[in-house]
Parts: structure tokens; C-alpha cells; sequence
């Protein structure tokens, strides 16, 4: 779907087949070239592919003056450097909401003084699979039959545990106490369709709690469809 005002001129993915099938896709086909190719092209890059990557990428925009929407915002939390190499640069470094809504209100809450912020997530246990903190932790989610708590923690440690599923809680750690102040909670639930987070945040300001129930996406059952 065409956005006015914009134009994709560029698109990398390691994946050469689907590379060719995203770009025969669209009305107008983009240059398919490398990661270098896409930032001397492209004024706004965007991050669509793994936490594994991020760092890399944003650092590469940075050098040529670029700015740079982060999906996979997990990966941000080791390269916490680079947001002050961008203010140095005079470049952004966008964040979208994703699975979730609120962070306006996260972002206005903070200016009253937070005390706490909390994100539960719950998903279906295939929602989960493959994720290192269940592999290193020997847990096999397969023939629950009623919602399992597997993790506990701060946001450092969710996102290191669960990169591919957790990138909310990064989002929400940005726009609110950081990192090791932000509490999270996953929960696995056979019975659930979706992928549920809610979160509660208490301050001065009073309470906000906000609910997303998400359908998963179609081609990644860890993401959330709003996400993509």
C-alpha cells in the first residue's frame, strides 16, 4: 500500500528468494541490493529484520547522516552508545509502538514521576517456541493444558531471554523507567488465539493500564500482526 510522500527505493534481505518475491510483489519494484546499498539510496531506513543485526545497521545509517526506524528495538539495548553518537550526527532513531499502544501516555506519566511500570504478556505456547531462556531452562511448553508462568524479570533480562518475542518491553523501558526498572512477566496459555500484553503504570500521576489482544502474524505466530 502506497503511503504519500514516501517511496521505497530499497530493499536488502539476506534471504535472496524472498528478497525477489517481496520486490515482485509491489507496484513499483525497488532496487534490491546490500545494506550499504539500501543506506546510500534510502533517506529513512527501516529495521525489519532481528535483534541480531540492529546494532550493526544503526551504526551504518549514523555514519552516512541517516535516520533509522528500529523495529527489532530489543537489539537497541546493548548499543545504548549509539543514541548519543545520533544527537552528536543530528539523527533520529525511531521506535514504533508495535503490539502495543500507550507510550505517549508512558512518555507524559514520566515528566510526573513513574514509580513502577509492569508488562504482562501472555501467548500461546507456540507463540514461545525456540526461545533461548526456555531451551537453557530444559521448559517444554508442548501439551499444557492450562497458563504456565515461565518468566519473571526485568526488562534486561526478558529481552535477552526471549528476543524474538519481547520487543514491547524494550519499547516500553525506553519510553519509561529504563531497563532494569521495568518489570516483566511472560506467561504461556494454551487456551489463548492471541498474544495478550498488558501493562500497568503507577506514579504520581495516578494509574494507566492499557491491554492489547493481538492477533499473531499470519507468517510469524512470535510477532503480533499490529506489529508488522
Amino acid at each position: 500500500r502506497e503511503v504519500p510522500g514516501l517511496e521505497l527505493v530499497a530493499i536488502c534481505d539476506r534471504n535472496k528468494t524472498k528478497e525477489d518475491k517481496l520486490a515482485s510483489s509491489l507496484k513499483k519494484m525497488p532496487v534490491a541490493t546490500s545494506i550499504e546499498g539500501v543506506i546510500e539510496k534510502a533517506d529513512l531506513i527501516i529495521e525489519a529484520a532481528s535483534s541480531d543485526i540492529v546494532g550493526e545497521l544503526v551504526q551504518k545509517a549514523l555514519s552516512k547522516g541517516k535516520d533509522i526506524m528500529v523495529m527489532s528495538v530489543g537489539g537497541m539495548l546493548d548499543y545504548l552508545h549509539l543514541f548519543t553518537e545520533a544527537r552528536e550526527k543530528k539523527c533520529k532513531i525511531y521506535f514504533p509502538s508495535g503490539a502495543i499502544a500507550g507510550l505517549d501516555g508512558i512518555k507524559a506519566a514520566k515528566e510526573a514521576c513513574l514509580d513502577s511500570v509492569t508488562l504482562e504478556t501472555s501467548k500461546p505456547p507456540q507463540g514461545l517456541e525456540g526461545a533461548p531462556y526456555l531451551l537453557e531452562k530444559n521448559i517444554d511448553l508442548r501439551g499444557i493444558k492450562e497458563k504456565v508462568v515461565v518468566f519473571e524479570g526485568n526488562c534486561q533480562e526478558a529481552v535477552k531471554a526471549f528476543p524474538k518475542n519481547i520487543n514491547v518491553a524494550a519499547a516500553l523501558s525506553f519510553a519509561g523507567l529504563g531497563m532494569e526498572r521495568t518489570k516483566v512477566r511472560i506467561i504461556a496459555d494454551p487456551s489463548l488465539k492471541r498474544n495478550v500484553h498488558h501493562i500497568i503504570v503507577k506514579g504520581d500521576f495516578g494509574k494507566l493500564e492499557i491491554t492489547a489482544e493481538n492477533v499473531p502474524s499470519p507468517s510469524n505466530p512470535k510477532t503480533s500482526y499490529l506489529a508488522v
